[in-house]
This record gives structure tokens, sequence and C-alpha cells, in this order.
């Protein structure tokens, strides 16, 4: 990959929302031939950041989703076993996964949620970055062509399912630790993602809903809030939800049910805290709704 100008950071900041900053150093990191590793939270634009750049820079991109079931056969490839029958083991019946498709055409090999792969899968995907090459069984080596790199996201340790990475991992890759946004421009992506249901809610009203959103992670009995994708989900849902009620979409009437619903299943309590996630939504939105009733009462005796 080639050294890129600040036209391209345009580019992709108008693709992704309040990530400048982290933009410059994946293109730098990415220019540079490093392999890359973002870790942060659910939610926080991992792959958006990661795909935006590989479109931008028209880069070749496979995507493997990262699980326990992403065995070296399937990353890597296979024989075709009827083919092998007629054929024997030549190279002509094999077929490339997309760790191969990657290698062969100098592309981004995009893994996510890395840290939820079993350890032989992990080890094949080592290899490859000591020695820019894989060796197949019955087929050989495979290099790497030029502008292959290893960009995966992760989630942090503790999160349900995921497993410590190895220190060889990182130590052969740069890591970005991205967080969340901040709160304009978590309202920005609602706005972009939901933009006729977050116009009859209003700027106060979607204000509220991701100050809500925002207050899950902040819980001490929540291990996981949740991400902006509920703000967005809550957002929807009230907008249908208000003229089922006939009232508006940030009437009280319709805000709660629309936060259990969209927010219950996002966030993880911890254990032993005997609390259901039902039940931390809604003491959050009735600690916003005191909240703002004070702040109001506050106003008046000011007046």
């Amino acid at each position: 990959m080639a050294s890129f100008g600040a036209d391209l950071i345009e580019r992709l900041d108008r693709r992704v929302v309040g990530r400048g900053p982290q933009l410059e150093v994946v293109v730098a990191a990415l220019a540079a031939g490093r392999h890359l590793l973002v870790e942060g939270p659910p939610g926080t634009g991992k792959s958006t950041i990661l795909r935006a750049v590989a479109e931008e820079t028209g880069t070749g991109f496979e995507f493997v989703e990262g699980n326990a079931e992403l065995t070296p056969a399937r990353l890597v490839g296979s024989f075709d076993p009827a083919a092998v029958l007629s054929e024997g083991y030549v190279p002509e019946v094999f077929t490339d996964g997309p760790l191969l498709r990657a290698l062969r055409s100098g592309s981004l090999l995009y893994i996510e949620e890395i840290n939820r792969i079993p350890e032989e899968t992990l080890n094949v995907l080592i290899t490859v970055m000591s020695e820019g090459e894989v060796h197949v069984p019955r087929l050989g080596p495979v290099a790497a062509a030029p502008g292959f790199r290893l960009v995966a996201a992760m989630n942090p340790f503790d999160a349900v399912g995921t497993a410590r990475i190895a220190g060889a991992v990182y130590d052969r890759c740069c890591r970005l630790a991205v967080d969340y946004q901040d709160a304009d421009d978590e309202a920005t992506i609602v706005a972009a993602a939901a933009p006729d249901a977050a116009g009859r809610l209003g700027a106060e009203g979607l204000r509220r809903i991701v100050e809500l959103v925002r207050s899950t992670r902040e819980h001490p009995d929540v291990r996981t809030g949740s991400s902006v994708r509920g703000a967005v989900d809550m957002t929807l849902v009230a907008d249908e939800l208000a003229p089922l009620r006939s009232c508006t979409p940030d009437d009280d009437r319709v805000t709660l049910d629309a936060a259990l619903l969209a927010l219950s299943g996002r966030i993880r309590v911890r254990e032993g805290s005997g609390r259901r996630p039902e039940d931390v939504i809604r003491e959050l939105w009735e600690q916003q709704r005191r909240q703002e009733s004070a702040d109001g009462d506050a106003g008046e005796g000011k007046g």
C-alpha cells in the first residue's frame, strides 16, 4: 500500500464519524506495511474504519467472521475430495479460502473478533505474519503478494465468548485502542442511520436517548453497556410506537418501552448483582426523568 495524502483522510472523515486521528494512524500503519489490530468495545466502529480504508484506497478486502468454527481449513482452503479421487492432489482442485485469496491478490485480510477464533487457527495467522507465507500440505508454500496485510478487530477480553490473545500476535501487529465516540458524535451517527425517525424525535429527544444509552456503560451493575446501535434501535422503535399510542416519540409512554426493547438484550449485568437487564434500564430511565425534573424546578426557581 502506497502513501496517501490528506485528500484520503478527508474522504474517510465523511464516511466515519468522529474518528479523524484513528483514521490517520490506520492509514499510516497500513502504508508502512504493518499488520494492524484494532481493539475496543462492540459498536465503536472498528469494522467501519477498516472497510472504509479498504474501499477508499481501492485495496482488496477479504472478510472473515471470527468464531469458534473458524478452523484452519476454512481459513486457508482445502482440496475438493471428489476431484482428488480422479485427478489427485494437484493445485487445480484446491479451493482457496480467504487467507489464500488475500495472500495471492495482495489484499487486506480482515478478521472480525479475532479473539473468538481457535488457537490452532490463530497460530496459522501468526506464521503468516512472521514469514509472509503459509505452507499448505500437498499444495506447498503460498507467499504474500505485495500489499497483503492482516487487519483484525477484537472486543475486550472480558466480553462474552472472548479469549486472551497470545503475546505473539501483539508482537507482530500495531495495536490501535478505540473507545466510544462522544455524545455529539453518537447523536450524529443515530441521525444518519435513522434520519426520518430522528427528525420527528427532535434534537432534545435524540439527546435524551443517546444520554440514556451512554449511561448503561457506567452503571456499577453492568459489565458491558450498550453501543450506539442501541440508540439507533430505540429511536426507530419509539418512532413506530408513538402513533400506536397517539403521542409523540419523546413521550414517557413511549420511551421507557422503547428503551427496554432496544437495550435490555444489549447490556450484560455483572454476575452476582442479582439484577436483571430490564431492572437496570428502568432504573436509568427513571433516574434521567428525575434529573430532568429537578433541573426544570431549579430553572423555574431562578426565574
